[in-house]
């Protein structure tokens, strides 16, 4: 959303009334949990940045919950967040702490946001500011336990959305918060504010949740922001916006395949920008418009409602389109807040769940071996439970055992999987289920036995639409991205650096003395794709777009190759994907 803006006054008297009487925040010890959110809520975004007191401005709308904008670095390459990157606004009390506490006191709450349009084009959002994982983890945890929050918000828009490095990064630490969180018996919500089409979520945004997914993060709510199209069109923007958070829900059944109709329209939220929006008068969300859209998300159930921003919430300049401090159309004060207003609601006892997931969620192993794979939990909602795992669906000569056999959700186990070596090639679904006493849930961990010197293995993983490198090696650097891909959501990615070229490499035992064909698309400079040990044959290409490039070759009489991808010393990253073998 709109760039943060210098913070231009001092609290108001009501939030230094609030400290005066002793409202104040719990500090980073907390031992106890933050009251969890209504199941629906209206929270409106709060400019933090602007000097206004928040505790003052819902008191005087009615919006008893606000999303507070923006946490972020104050340059680029720190780990320290601060409000509005503004290191005289630190992470503390002394920073809206009165604030928070009157507004909690008044039966509401606060939803920090991390991130936002110049923190996200400035490289300053912390996940892409900063490279350590654990960090970002604890500049989390900071927040809520400071402000003892429950939902932290992560407004992700512009570089943010092609920053595959720092999205990873920024999953792994939810994931670390999460578990956490569970182990101190706190119930904290992440939701991820993206751009969206009207009809659903581009592939950027897909891409931030695909990554989620694939490192275990459990994402809550999914927020759109449902103005600023810039397309030219004319719109009638609630329509627009039931169109956008239609196509939301069936991209978010494909994600999470075992939840409800119900439950995928509860991880749903929705922000509008009431009136004018930055486009301009073609982009203009009415009076009239939040009616229907309130309507709307009542009968679907959906999590959040949302607009940008509070402040705009007054009808002090028609006709004017993307003002900070009007909404540009004729309305009383406070109108779109009203009409908000009454959606939230909901609350009370949440039901426990979880979730699993299988890190790497697919191996190869050739005949007498072993794999092995992380089998990790989640609270997805509630508290934390012990779940009891077992596995089945493996091949007569493979024994699959699970260590330990129950876990409290939060936790992991490995998955150990020995192959026997009369065990024919082929691939092999495991399932594993984890029971608790909320009911069940599955993950698949697909165990790829890649056959004897009789010949008869295959590429593995040559998508990479795992997730995950396995079965392939590389070296430093090598990772599995989501930006380029050729097709689907994941590619290869080879680091060639100054001393390496950053091999990626998977071997293979094939038929003896037969011909194959290796084919695959690459991007990059010097991109090398190839076999080596019992057949060498290799070809490559500089391109900035996907080239494909095939390599013919002839095994001998072991049949085991190796293939692979490589680029070369000092000319920087190379990209594959869509590797076969024929």
């Amino acid at each position: 959303m709109r760039p943060a803006r210098p913070v231009r006054a001092a609290l108001t008297a009501l939030a230094t009334a609030a400290a005066s009487a002793g409202l104040l925040v719990t500090g980073g010890g907390a031992a106890h949990a933050a009251t969890p959110l209504p199941a629906h809520v209206f929270a409106p975004y709060f400019e933090a940045y602007n000097g206004d007191s928040p505790a003052a401005l819902a008191s005087a709308s009615g919006a008893k919950y606000l999303t507070m904008a923006f946490i972020q670095a104050a340059s680029k390459g720190s780990c320290t967040p601060y409000w509005n990157g503004d290191t005289g606004k630190p992470i503390a009390s002394s920073s809206f702490g009165s604030d928070i506490s009157a507004i909690k006191a008044s039966g509401g709450d606060v939803i920090p946001s991390f991130g936002g349009y110049t923190a996200d084009n400035t490289g300053t959002e912390i996940a892409d500011s900063c490279t350590d994982v654990a960090s970002i983890a604890a500049a989390y945890e900071k927040v809520i336990t400071t402000y003892d929050i429950s939902r932290i918000d992560l407004d992700t828009e512009d570089n943010s959305l092609t920053n595959s490095a720092g999205i990873d990064r920024r999953n792994k630490a939810i994931k670390q918060v999460e578990d956490w969180a569970a182990a101190n018996g706190r119930n904290v919500q992440f939701s991820y504010t993206l751009p969206t089409t009207t009809s659903g979520l581009a592939d950027s945004g897909l891409a931030v949740l695909r990554n989620a997914v694939s490192n275990g993060a459990r994402i809550d709510v999914v927020n759109i922001m449902t103005f600023d199209y810039y397309d030219g069109a004319t719109h009638e923007m609630a329509t627009d916006t039931e169109n956008a958070a239609s196509g939301l829900h069936d991209q978010l059944a494909s994600l999470y395949p075992g939840r409800s109709d119900a439950q995928l329209w509860g991880m749903i939220g929705v922000t509008e920008m009431p009136g004018i929006d930055d486009y301009g008068a073609a982009e203009t969300f009415t009076t009239a418009d939040a009616t229907t859209v309130y309507n709307w998300a009542v009968g679907k159930g959906i999590n959040t409602l949302s607009f940008w921003a509070l402040q705009r919430d007054n009808g002090g300049c028609p006709g004017t389109g993307g003002s900070d401090t009007c909404s540009g159309v004729a309305q009383s004060q406070w109108q779109f807040s009203h009409t908000f207003e009454p959606f939230t609601g909901g609350g009370g006892p949440v039901s426990n769940d979880f979730a699993l997931s299988a890190a790497p969620s697919a191996g190869s192993v050739a005949p007498g071996g072993t794999a092995t794979a992380a089998i990790a939990t989640s609270v997805t909602a509630g508290s934390a439970q012990t779940v009891a795992l077992t596995a089945s669906g493996a091949p007569s000569g493979v024994t699959v055992s699970l260590s330990p056999a129950s876990v409290t959700a939060g936790g992991s186990a490995t998955l150990t999987a020995k192959v026997a070596s009369s065990v024919p090639a082929g691939t092999y679904p495991v399932t594993v289920t984890g029971t608790a006493p909320s009911g069940s849930h599955t993950t698949t961990y697909t165990l790829t036995v890649t056959g004897s010197s009789g010949g008869s293995g295959s590429l593995v993983n040559g998508d990479f639409e795992t997730g995950s490198l396995a079965p392939w090696s590389c070296q430093s650097g090598g990772t599995v991205v989501t930006s380029p891909t050729h097709s689907g959501g994941h590619a290869l990615q080879a680091t060639a650096t100054s001393g390496q070229t950053g091999e990626c490499d998977q071997t293979l035992t094939l038929k003896p003395n037969t011909s194959y064909t290796l084919t695959g698309w690459v991007q990059g400079a010097y991109a090398y794709l190839g076999v080596s040990g019992g057949a060498t044959a290799s070809t490559w290409t500089s391109s900035t777009g996907w080239s494909k490039l095939t390599v013919p070759f002839t095994t001998g009489s072991s049949g085991t190759v190796t293939v692979y991808v490589h680029g070369w010393y000092g000319q920087g990253n190379v990209y594959a994907d869509d590797l076969s073998l024929n």
